[in-house]
């Protein structure tokens, strides 16, 4: 997974010269305290590196420059101590390229009632100074982050933090590349979409790859090393006895760790951040990636089955903003329903390649009959989610761009057990009822492959679709489909 502290925001302060020396100097100290705080939070994974004021077009223009090509600059943090004329920023802003948070804050958090003067008034207008700001980027239609408050604030702090994961998983997406082993599901409408598209929005591209070619890697593993992950097995899940050394299926679990062994070194080789298969295309596999998945997933890699490439991107896009953060993200999907009365529940799973990730306890390891695929028995790892709120997250391409869709959920305990149900699984109640949520889903073209998040908010996909410029929807407590089928109407027009 992507270490985020080896990623950069810069802190950018504008000013003027009309002030004179005496204040720049102190508006110069007072970034460099605010930034260094930033810098030392918890709440912000990422440096935030302290720049010189700028007080000219120039400056500015090359800061930005700058930062557009700086390797591990990820975005821009812009704060306005005094009034910096806008009109100074607008050949900078054209170039931008990274994310930008607009900080409105100021040095003091109290007015000096006693002490107040027209020197102090002079240093400190951050109240006017950031407005003008705003004025600029409104007027240029730049899509930028927002956030009001004291900057010794822990909850500014936690939302520049959760704005800097986003930009983090922006640059992470950016270059990235996904293999996509033999094509989609037969048939399937969603999983399809514009590759070419998705690589100018969001900077990813996707690739096929031969099935023949992943085999040939997994059968140059040597057997040293499938030892020594079957031991990890071992060790880290509750193993069926069939499974174990001498075992009448340990032959599965060697072939399982031949095959993540086989995909982890593949998807070195190639730089790839994630990938999707396919069970219609296992030519010279004995069995589907169950285990292999599920494992490369917790390790950081992106994935989603049936040649989902857009649904793979997302669980990579997610996992670098939850990096370091209590849960998980998995693959997903809607697999039934629960209609009890007044207890309405969504079972979500997968026929393998649920994350591990997002489990409650310690993982099963088993095996049993898959029933599709037409290969051996599928070694998986099985488990029950932990309760608590999540989101589901679908990319869909509708043609002339791209939409995201989120529905906020509630995962509950599982009250009953599924002893004839082998796969990873989760139970929860979508907002704002079972019949609203699922109706506005299907309205949205929303897919049955999301991406679910234990760690992550709404406002972190809000934030990654402003920054990504698409369309968002959003299903929540507050969800009336009428108003909401209205909105896809209005979303219409606008992309039109």
């Amino acid at each position: 997974m992507l270490d985020l502290k080896q990623l950069e925001i810069w802190f950018v302060t504008g000013s003027q010269h009309l002030y004179g020396e005496e204040t720049l100097k102190q508006v110069d100290e007072h970034s460099k305290i605010i930034s260094g705080h930033l810098d030392q939070s918890a709440s912000i994974p990422v440096r935030v590196i302290f720049k010189p004021v700028v007080k000219t077009p120039d400056e500015i223009y090359n800061i930005i420059q700058e930062a557009n090509v700086a390797k591990n600059c990820i975005g821009i943090i812009a704060w306005m101590h005094t009034f910096s004329p806008a009109k100074m920023w607008i050949r900078g802003l054209q170039v931008l390229q990274k994310p930008l948070l607009h900080l409105h804050t100021q040095y003091n958090r109290d007015i000096p009632w006693s002490e107040i003067d027209m020197d102090f008034m002079n240093l400190n207008q951050s109240a006017h100074g950031d407005r003008e700001f705003g004025f600029i980027m409104t007027r240029m239609r730049l899509n930028r982050k927002v956030i009001v408050g004291h900057w010794q604030q822990e909850s500014l702090l936690k939302s520049v933090g959760d704005w800097a994961r986003v930009a983090a998983a922006k640059f992470d997406m950016n270059g990235a590349k996904f293999a996509r082993f033999g094509d989609n599901m037969r048939q399937v409408a969603v999983t399809e979409g514009d590759k070419v598209a998705a690589e100018m929005k969001f900077g990813f591209s996707v690739n096929t790859y031969a099935v023949g070619d992943l085999v040939e890697v997994i059968n140059s593993v040597y057997d040293s090393e499938i030892n020594t992950l079957v031991e990890e097995y071992q060790s880290s899940y509750q193993l069926a006895e069939t499974l174990f050394k001498g075992g009448e299926r340990h032959g599965s679990l060697r072939d399982a760790a031949r095959i993540e062994l086989g995909m982890k070194q593949f998807l070195e080789e190639g730089n790839f951040k994630g990938y999707t298969n396919t069970f219609e295309d296992l030519y010279g596999m004995k069995q589907l990636p169950g285990i292999a998945s599920q494992r490369l997933m917790a390790a950081g890699y992106g994935y989603a089955g049936e040649g989902d490439w857009k649904t793979s991107a997302m669980v990579r896009a997610l996992k670098v903003m939850g990096s370091g953060l209590a849960g998980g993200n998995s693959f997903m999907e809607d697999y039934t329903y629960h209609f009890q009365p007044d207890n309405n529940l969504v079972l979500g799973s997968h026929m393998l390649e649920i994350c591990p990730s997002i489990a409650s306890g310690k993982p099963s390891c088993e095996i049993h009959p898959l029933g599709i695929g037409g290969k051996e028995d599928p070694v998986r790892l099985v488990f029950n989610s932990a309760s608590g709120p999540a989101i589901n997250v679908s990319l869909i391409d509708m043609g002339n761009r791209f939409r995201l869709l989120v529905n906020e959920v509630e995962a509950v305990e599982a009250v009953e057990k599924l002893p004839k149900l082998p796969v990873a699984r989760v139970l929860w109640k979508p907002a704002p009822d079972m019949q609203t949520a699922c109706a506005a889903w299907i309205y949205a073209g929303g897919a049955h492959h999301t991406v679910y998040s234990q760690n992550l908010t709404t406002e972190h996909i809000e934030t990654f679709a402003e920054m990504m410029d698409v369309e968002l929807v959003v299903i929540d407590k507050d969800t009336k489909l009428r108003q909401l089928k209205n909105e896809l109407r209005w979303s219409e027009g606008y992309f039109k």
